[in-house]
């Protein structure tokens, strides 16, 4: 039988969160000037989504009213500069996790949860998001950086109550992972 190498090396530390803010925040700045709009996320997935049901569906996502307008006669729905971003994002994370040592498959979880529970969870909390984001027209990361960034008052009111959410949310949910 043959041994499977692992990667034993120690993982390197994570990156100082403030060199990561001032870099996105580069970034940001970037895209308000090379492209005149700013970043965020949910636009990209949804027309990766869009493109996936086109492929099985082709009528019913030409007549959606929603992502019928992607699919009639413009630029191909994937050639959007989220997607390229979502793409770059995965594979430059990717790529830092394994320079880093730290690619290392597993479910995270508490001591009182099932790994297929947690999957379960996950993927449901996941679909609630993505549904919650294309209903509010943009998701977090558009509202906390892009707005915000912009001065608008929305977005500083979410970010705000985002925050207090998470905190709340992680005193609830927190005996679930002791």
């Amino acid at each position: 039988m043959e041994e499977v190498s692992q990667d034993t090396r120690k993982p390197q530390p994570y990156s100082s969160p403030y060199l990561a803010g001032i870099g996105l925040g580069l970034t940001l700045l970037a895209s308000f000037w090379l492209l005149g709009t700013g970043l965020g996320a949910s636009a990209g997935l949804a027309r990766c989504a869009a493109w996936l049901e086109h492929l099985v569906a082709p009528r019913h996502v030409e007549g959606s009213a929603y992502f019928g307008r992607w699919f009639s006669g413009g630029p191909h729905v994937l050639l959007y500069y989220l997607v390229a971003m979502g793409i770059g994002v995965f594979i430059g994370g990717l790529l830092s996790a394994k320079r880093a040592g730290r690619i290392h498959p597993s479910v995270e979880r508490g001591p009182r949860i099932s790994a297929g529970a947690r999957l379960l969870l996950a993927l449901c909390g996941g679909i609630l998001v993505g549904f919650a984001s294309r209903l509010a027209r943009g998701c977090t990361s558009g509202q906390a950086l892009t707005g915000t960034a912009l001065l608008f008052t929305g977005s500083v009111v979410f970010l705000i109550c985002l925050f207090a959410a998470a905190y709340v949310g992680g005193i609830l949910v927190r005996r679930q992972w002791l």
